[in-house]
């Protein structure tokens, strides 16, 4: 890979980042905020995106941006003022400039029609004028750009024969000087003074007077210094803010002064021959290579001292960063995993070897466990990431479905900042979109049936993550009509899905809409009906080693409830033993343990029991008898149970012959590398390098209440041993 195509994809990365700070500020700003760093921080992540855009010939990009960041400054200079309307346009402007960056990465096609139809669209909010088409003009011959880039668009030849001219003067609008004399570490940082002329182009006709008086001959010119300055004269209605903004990146390189020009000044040209000589001279519209200044360009608008000490605590708070190819990190993960295997083999080796915990080996193997404990840990934490970037594409995919379905929807977040591994996260974007979908076009009423049951016309979806139990929950609800139940059961059994007379609680009937085919739209839309959005949803949760679990209230909304691992590389289990097999529980489902006395158990019915735990009852699942590694099971008197407790908040006592003690364990995938197993989550090594199962304890519950199946057949349990 070439450089130039290592920056490239670094400004698309760049671009990723700088879209979501754009989407949260617009999302802020309807909201109510009115801080003008908000505003500040919309207005760089587009000026940004325009800037890099420019470096690589994204014209369709860099012209739609710059549409866009002209409303916005006339918001951050306080001539617009934040309204429904306006943040309609600048939301749906933000979407097409994602659509935009895709395109350009991707080398797809730029939907022209709509950027024009936006770009009116935000012209006419901010009294913008439309561009006037430029007229043709005969040349006697073809422009050359000269050294600085700039073309001349009309030249006049000059009569040597006519007697000498005057200076000749030109009236010029209200505007700037700029008087701009570049150092030596401007060009050893990779600007360009060409690149800041262009730019400051862009803000109005421009007249550059190129002062090469400093400039040796070629026997004593040195490559590194600098030796060129200009001055231009700026023919633009803008604040000087806007003026010294274009130089922010090189503010310490150069000399920099801007003085206004009073309206209607003469500018003077001075002929250099005898003769008339009428000279324009148009500047390039070629767009910027640097990117937009991470400090917060200056404002019209009044900042409040809070603001600005906010902004000076963040600049101090900001800490270096650098980017690593994932794969690196990756692998680190594995290594750490291999290094939590052959830690607990050195432990197994000498436990069998005679060493005592207190010997000199069992103190040293005591501190390379919370050595390796630590290491892993830290690079976990490494992997971990916010759910914001999860987050952050839901706006756009609420305002679509809602204009698709006619109904006015808004969404809170909450949480944003909570952290998973970003193998989790990876694959969390797919099931709350399917959710989220499902919230807006079967939960929420439309406005007309809102007003007729006494709700607000629009309605609220929320999306929320927190941390419970070292497991992360996401939580999507809405406040619209609920599950319809009986049209559940209607369609379930029109499907066959169930017998007619099948006895089925609320909770069973709403866990209906998790089987494969179920669908209670009436037709066929782009939004849903076609019966592949919540069992595809489930199969994805539980591919990670989650739950989802669904609270309904007719006519209140419904809350569907994700519970999943913080990461999918180790855990922190409990090791126990039933039967010839050792199993693993995962420590975050494990209440207590307990050995129950005999007065204490209840049989219920002639293969159930239950044991009483503080004045209640739950039930006692035998996990030798689920996974067949005992005949005749084990009885209920001399075995140790460990209560449990589901994310639903539902307990229940398992029984096991022995406890070996708690343990961090190394997740592998049993689906990936053997197959799947039902009531299993995964599997490990243990320390002496057998393959121990880990128990999916909301599974094994589940099933205890159908029946008890066996968890294992004798292949799966040749696998175990």
């Amino acid at each position: 890979m070439d450089a130039l195509e290592q920056i490239r994809q670094t400004f698309f990365q760049e671009c990723a980042e700088l879209l979501a700070d754009l989407e949260t500020g617009l999302m802020a700003m309807q909201s109510g905020d009115s801080d003008p760093e908000t505003v500040n921080a919309v207005f760089r992540a587009v000026h940004s995106v325009k800037g890099g855009a420019g470096a690589f010939g994204l014209e369709d990009l860099v012209g739609f941006a710059h549409v866009f960041e002209t409303t916005l400054d006339g918001l951050r200079s306080g001539k617009l003022a934040v309204t429904e309307p306006l943040m309609a346009v600048l939301l749906r402007s933000a979407d097409l400039l994602s659509d935009l960056v895709t395109a350009a990465k991707e080398g797809g096609v730029s939907d022209l029609v709509r950027s024009e139809q936006l770009k009116t669209e935000l012209r006419a909010c901010s009294n913008q004028p439309a561009p006037q088409p430029v007229a043709a003009e005969p040349e006697p011959f073809a422009p050359v750009p000269d050294e600085m880039g700039f073309v001349p668009r009309a030249i006049a030849l000059v009569d040597f024969d006519a007697p000498a001219a005057p200076v000749a003067t030109v009236a010029s609008a209200s505007g700037w000087t700029v008087t701009f004399k570049p150092s030596a570490p401007l060009y050893a940082k990779g600007n360009d003074a060409v690149v800041l002329l262009r730019e400051l182009a862009q803000l109005g006709h421009c007249k550059p007077a190129l002062d090469a008086t400093n400039l040796p001959g070629l026997d004593a010119l040195e490559p590194e210094k600098s030796y060129l300055s200009w001055e231009i004269q700026v023919e633009a209605d803008c604040a000087e803010s806007a003026v010294r903004e274009v130089f922010e990146f090189v503010d310490g390189d150069c000399e920099l002064k801007v003085s206004p020009i009073a309206a209607q000044a003469l500018l003077p040209v001075t002929a250099p021959v005898n003769g008339p000589l009428t000279a324009e001279v148009v500047p390039l519209r070629a767009a910027p290579l640097q990117a937009a200044p991470a400090a917060a360009p200056a404002s019209t608008a009044p900042v409040s001292a809070a603001g600005q000490e906010q902004g000076k605590a963040a600049a101090a708070g900001a800490s270096p960063t650098i980017r690593v190819d994932l794969e690196r990190i990756d692998r680190l993960i594995n290594l750490v995993g291999e290094l939590v295997i052959n830690q607990a083999m050195l432990s197994q080796r000498a436990a069998e070897g005679g060493f005592a915990r207190s010997s000199n080996v069992g103190a040293g193997l005591d501190e390379l466990e919370q050595l390796t404990r630590e290491i892993q840990d830290s690079v976990m934490a490494i992997r971990a990431q916010p759910v914001k970037s999860v987050f952050q594409r839901m706006p756009r995919l609420v305002r679509e479905v809602a204009a698709m379905t006619g109904k006015h929807v808004k969404l809170v977040t909450e949480g944003e900042g909570t952290e998973v591994d970003k193998t989790v996260i990876e694959q969390l974007t797919d099931p709350i979109t399917h959710m989220i979908r499902n919230a807006i076009d079967h939960g929420l009423e439309s406005p007309e049936k809102r007003a007729a049951a006494g709700k607000p016309a629009e309605g609220t979806v929320r999306l929320a993550a927190i941390h419970r139990s070292g497991r992360i929950v996401i939580e999507v609800s809405d406040d619209g009509a609920g599950i319809n139940r009986p049209r559940v059961r209607e369609i379930a059994e029109s499907k066959g899905l169930i017998a007619p007379d099948a006895q089925l609680s609320d909770e069973e009937l709403d866990n209906l809409i998790f089987l494969p085919g179920f669908s209670t739209a009436k037709e066929v839309s782009n939004v849903s009906g076609r019966g592949v959005g919540m069992d595809v949803v489930r199969r994805s949760i539980q591919g990670l080693g989650g739950r989802i679990s669904i609270a309904s209230q007719p006519g209140r909304g419904s809350v569907f409830t994700l519970s999943l691992p913080l990461t999918l590389a180790v855990l922190d289990g409990m090791v126990v033993c039933a039967g010839d097999q050792t199993l693993i529980i995962p420590l975050t489902a494990v209440v207590e343990t307990l050995r129950p006395k005999s007065n204490e158990i209840h049989a219920l019915g002639p293969n159930s029991h239950v044991v009483a735990i503080r004045d209640s009852h739950v039930p006692l699942v035998n996990i030798g008898r689920m996974v067949g590694a005992r005949s005749p099971a084990t009885n209920p008197a001399e075995g140790v149970c460990l209560l449990v407790e589901t994310e639903q908040g539902s307990q229940a006592a398992l029984l096991v012959d022995s406890i070996q003690g708690q343990r961090q364990v190394v997740i592998k995938s049993l689906e990936v590398n053997y197959q799947k197993v039902d009531l299993v989550a995964a599997a490990t090594i243990l320390g002496d390098g057998r393959v121990a199962l880990i128990l999916d304890v909301d599974a094994v519950i589940s099933s205890s209440r159908g029946g008890g199946a066996h968890l294992m057949n004798s292949n799966q349990l040749q696998l175990a041993s």
